[in-house]
């Protein structure tokens, strides 16, 4: 299949059954719009899967690894070792993301797409590196449009295959040392909001490494003038490998009208770059959260969707994709096992 192929799938949902679903939750046993935000995403659930008659999904969270060349202009507070020995604690399920899993009960899946080193065989871990590593913004593009699409297609054939293995929800995670430079400077491009004003502090520069990195990804956009137009010359140019991954996660679950619930800012540049390429996916997006990051509620607000939660927090991984995930499961849970007015004998309001 094709990424044109992909992109042609993608259709929006069925509008209809969002009505359907608000009249079964108006007429549960509680004060109407009594359950806020569970409601909303409980009538979204159904009307992204279809099913009116809802059941609880089984949920995976993807998360992709990869390495950044830009990473070498000191724009991250560590090295980059840290990618690799970040995926080894992934799968010894030491990391934060593991400890969330566990606790709201869905799988995760590690993904090297893009890791600058060579695992070996290794159990558990998906092995669909496109390159070890992009390039250096700030001399030459990220990746090639080619590496870029294929980056796309990695995360559309993972998508594709978990709900064929009966995934009916599909969390973003990601791990990248240097990873908010290029997601700043694709929110820069897709939203046309100034460098400065969406460039945070990753994993927690100082002053002078924040002044550093604007600096860095002004003079990289100069350089490469991607074009916002052509998500995918966004993506080559600046963009790094996990990003292109899940955006492709976005676009496969889209297709087989699976919903995806959002981490933070690396997701988030991900879904600007999904969007650029077929606006209709948006309908399939939940956010779990607001990054502390600066920068996330500029993507929030032009993809045109609201965290579930504000925790302040800004690890990534998947971390807030996992609690996003129990929300979702939360709301499709009242939305089945609630009795109604009638069923439950309760009189209603005069």
């Amino acid at each position: 299949m094709s990424l044109h192929e992909v992109l042609r799938r993608i259709q929006s949902p069925d509008r209809q059954l969002l009505i359907q679903a608000q009249f079964r939750l108006n007429r549960l046993t509680k004060p109407l719009g009594s359950l806020g935000r569970l409601e909303e995403v409980a009538a979204q659930y159904v009307m992204i899967s279809g099913e009116l008659k809802a059941s609880v999904p089984r949920g995976t969270v993807f998360t992709f690894a990869a390495d950044h060349g830009v990473a070498k202009e000191g724009v991250s507070a560590y090295p980059s070792e840290v990618t690799p020995q970040m995926v080894l604690n992934f799968l010894r399920g030491g990391a934060g993301v593991n400890v969330l899993a566990r606790h709201v009960g869905v799988d995760i899946r590690v993904v090297d797409i893009g890791v600058a080193y060579e695992f070996g065989p290794m159990p558990g871990l998906i092995q669909k590196k496109v390159m070890p590593g992009t390039k250096n913004i700030l001399s030459e593009p990220a990746m090639s449009r080619k590496q870029a699409e294929q980056a796309i297609m990695v995360g559309v054939e993972l998508a594709t295959q978990a709900v064929q293995e009966g995934i009916g929800l599909i969390g973003t995670g990601d791990m990248g040392i240097g990873n908010t430079t290029p997601s700043a400077a694709i929110t820069a491009v897709m939203t046309g909001r100034p460098v400065a004003e969406v460039t945070g502090r990753g994993t927690g520069i100082d002053d002078a490494g924040h002044a550093r990195k604007v600096s860095v990804i002004q003079r990289a956009l100069e350089l490469h003038r991607p074009d916002r137009t052509d998500a995918l010359d966004v993506l080559a140019k600046v963009g790094g490998l996990e990003i292109g991954g899940l955006a492709g996660l976005i676009l496969g679950a889209a297709a087989a009208r699976v919903p995806v619930v959002l981490d933070g800012f690396i997701a988030g540049a991900a879904a600007l770059i999904a969007v650029g390429l077929q606006p209709r996916c948006q309908d399939y997006l939940i956010a779990s959260h607001r990054s502390v990051e600066r920068g996330h509620q500029t993507i929030l607000d032009h993809v045109g969707v609201k965290p579930l939660l504000d925790l302040d927090l800004r690890l990534g991984e998947g971390t807030g994709a996992c609690l996003g995930m129990s929300l979702v499961c939360a709301a499709v849970k009242i939305f089945t096992e609630m009795a109604t007015f009638d069923e439950a004998g309760v009189s209603e309001k005069e």
